[in-house]
């Protein structure tokens, strides 16, 4: 109990020492100057009326006005018409009319309001600075200019010391490059660094930012944007978790669910990192990286380690580029290769090292392959160098066409004709409608022309001189009903679009003889 009462006396002792350090912090406002003083009942009790030059002083803070109403009782005055506190060095505030409580230290200002730091000027209809926080609060519209900045808003505390300003409501940052418009915004005059932390819009000549937060330093130009952000000019689109930009060095990176729209030529990226270089005209999109060619009929998509985006000088773009173990998928066209390049200006899409195709039953495999587009659907391919189609027989068989290079063509997304050209060979299973095999017909010729329907062979069409044989499947051993380089790479198709992800499966070594 004894505890316990100590312990009540050592708290209301402190509570009296706290109160009369208050009490000895308080200042009073005097009076410095004046061209006439006034009493009169009619202004109330114990209020003195100054008229002319008249100066008021608070600690080191001195009160320039034409007239005031000062109770130095209360420790508070009013002062009219040409009102101007000299705050520091550089804080300086002026009104049209003030109402100041010494004891709070709270200035209100009304009326053609400016409040001058530096660099920074900023003007409204009603402020109240305090003096002790050392923060001025406009609610009622306020404009502030920081050298080429102009920054307006509903609401606006500004803190001196730190020279920082918060923002709410109707928020608009202007400047010679772009206007930003935000529902909070914390501007900071030392850096000249703008912060979002609302809904916020920013229009360039260009582009249109959007974020729910980040920030903006207008003295170097850059921004990073890491809530809900995007970028757009007139065709394209960047969204991801987080965006960075400098204007300087025009070097862009962003960060998580990265998405690229460019809807002049209908391609979609996407994947979990990407980099943009604006001045070289090429940015990447990597981890998971897809490329998406859409038409009003079907999409095609394309996985690989690293996609390439290059740009004309109009930030066109004009080429694609993938890199290692590229995979894609179309309902019917699938494809495999190490590279791809993809070029918009003539609608060419070209594969590299070891490229693999599958259209309907047929595969078809060449050192590279030339698909030339429309949309997105396949309207002819080229195929150069040990040129090679392999479609499965009803059974295990395979017909197969090999040759240096071939010209395929596609009618409603379907191989319909091929051109081989220069050492021409196939293995084709002749069969009755039944299915009954009738032969394997061998063939080798310097040129031929093959038609497809239906994924099926239809007619072999030799364009000199052929060399055919056809013989019973019997008389055949499995290796002479395999042309050289023979492979059956049906393993590695993707059957959806989900398996472009999934990585190479081990398969057999060519046929070689």
């Amino acid at each position: 109990m004894a505890i316990k009462i100590r312990f009540i006396i050592l708290l209301i002792s402190a509570f009296f020492i706290l109160t009369n350090v208050i009490a000895q912090k308080k200042s009073r406002v005097n009076i410095e100057h004046a061209d006439s003083f006034k009493y009169d009942a009619k202004f109330g009790k114990d209020i003195q009326r100054l008229i002319g030059n008249v100066v008021i002083r608070q600690d080191s803070t001195l009160f320039y006005c034409d007239s005031a109403y000062i109770n130095e009782v209360k420790n508070s005055f009013e002062a009219f018409s040409n009102v101007h506190i000299k705050v520091n060095d550089t804080v300086e505030v002026y009104g049209s009319r003030l109402l100041y409580d010494g004891n709070s230290k709270i200035a209100e200002l009304f009326d053609s309001v400016k409040l001058i730091d530096k660099n920074t000027v900023l003007t409204t209809d009603h402020l109240i600075y305090n003096r002790i926080t050392k923060t001025a609060l406009y609610d009622n519209g306020g404009k502030i200019v920081n050298k080429d900045n102009i920054l307006i808003s509903r609401w606006g505390l500004y803190f001196t010391k730190t020279r920082t300003f918060h923002f709410r409501d109707d928020v608009v940052l202007t400047n010679p490059d772009q206007e930003t418009y935000s529902d909070t915004l914390i501007y900071n005059t030392n850096n000249e660094t703008a912060y979002f932390l609302g809904p916020t819009v920013i229009r360039g000549e260009e582009s249109i930012i959007y974020c729910e937060k980040g920030w903006y330093d207008t003295k170097n130009d850059k921004s990073k944007l890491i809530k809900r952000p995007s970028i757009a000019n007139a065709d394209q689109t960047i969204a991801a978790d987080s965006l960075y930009y400098d204007n300087n060095t025009f070097f862009g990176k962003a960060m998580g669910n990265v998405v690229i729209t460019d809807t002049l030529r209908n391609v979609i990226l996407t994947g979990k990192r990407g980099e943009l270089w604006d001045k070289k005209g090429m940015s990447y999109v990597t981890d998971s990286a897809i490329a998406i060619t859409y038409d009003s009929e079907d999409s095609l998509f394309i996985h690989a380690d690293t996609m390439w985006m290059h740009f004309d000088k109009d930030r066109k773009a004009k080429m694609m580029r993938a890199y290692y173990g590229v995979r894609f998928y179309r309902k019917n066209l699938q494809g495999k290769c190490d590279s791809l390049a993809y070029d918009m200006n003539d609608s060419t899409i070209r594969l590299y090292n070891h490229p693999v195709l599958w259209s309907g039953k047929n595969q078809l495999t060449a050192d590279s392959i030339s698909i030339a587009v429309s949309g997105s659907r396949a309207d002819s391919l080229m195929m150069y160098n040990t040129a090679f189609i392999v479609s499965k027989d009803s059974t295990d068989s395979y017909n197969q066409i090999r040759g240096k290079n071939m010209t395929a063509y596609f009618v409603r997304n379907e191989l319909a004709k091929i051109n081989v050209n220069g050492n021409a060979q196939t293995v084709y299973f002749v069969r009755e409608e039944d299915g009954y095999l009738i032969g394997v017909d061998l063939a080798e010729s310097s040129s031929m022309t093959v038609r497809i329907k239906n994924n099926e062979i239809q007619s072999i069409t030799y364009q000199s001189s052929v060399d055919e044989d056809m013989f019973p499947e019997k008389d055949l051993t499995e290796n002479e009903t395999k042309l050289k380089g023979f492979s059956w790479l049906n393993i590695l198709r993707p059957k959806n679009k989900e398996e472009i992800f999934i990585r190479e499966k081990p398969i057999d070594k060519p046929v070689e003889r």
